[in-house]
């Protein structure tokens, strides 16, 4: 994150589902670190997933709730995944963040894009919400959550939502997504 993060010019945060001690906690070359709320509440019937799933699935709605002033995006990355802050900025300012904008691009791997969507943006490349569209997906964002218990991941859950409201992904091949084995749960959002 070091290699990206630009403090004073970048905003965002690193969701965590527990408290740790990183020994930098008055680092602010490092995004702030939150707490997720409670998903125990929500089922979750993925057998191969894992339930913090819903909790990363969540950050969208507990960005918007931090109440942060001056947003046109919510930018959703993994934790491996890289952001180049001049060219993520060049790419959203094509697009008219007061519109309803869902913004990634698919998998690179076929097997991927196959069990899921080929019209799904991956996590793992990264991909941006307009700050409207994200403030509609929070109003929904629980009862659908609730409406699909059996699917895998954040990823899935968001575009399951954002499909519900009726908008379509936009692809930016941009936002590049690899499928590696593990999976570490941890995600970045950045509103900008």
């Amino acid at each position: 994150v070091k290699l990206w993060w630009r403090p004073g010019e970048t905003r965002g945060f690193v969701w965590l589902d527990k408290t740790v001690s990183t020994g930098t906690e008055d680092d602010n070359s490092l995004p702030t670190l939150k707490l997720s709320s409670d998903t125990t509440k929500f089922r979750y019937k993925n057998t191969e997933g894992d339930r913090s799933a819903l909790r990363l699935t969540r950050i969208v709605s507990e960005t918007l709730r931090l109440g942060l002033e001056d947003v046109r995006w919510i930018v959703m990355g993994d934790d491996d995944t890289f952001f180049v802050a001049d060219n993520l900025v060049g790419v959203l300012s094509k697009y008219d963040h007061n519109q309803f904008y869902y913004i990634g691009s698919n998998s690179e791997s076929h097997l991927q894009n196959i069990r899921f969507s080929y019209n799904m943006a991956y996590g793992g490349g990264g991909f941006a919400i307009s700050y409207p569209l994200a403030k509609a997906l929070e109003k929904i964002q629980d009862n659908c959550i609730q409406r699909y218990p059996e699917l895998y991941g954040s990823d899935d859950r968001v575009h399951a939502c954002l499909a519900e409201l009726g908008v379509p992904l936009t692809k930016e091949l941009g936002f590049h997504q690899v499928f590696f084995f593990p999976f570490n749960f941890q995600e970045v959002f950045l509103p900008v």
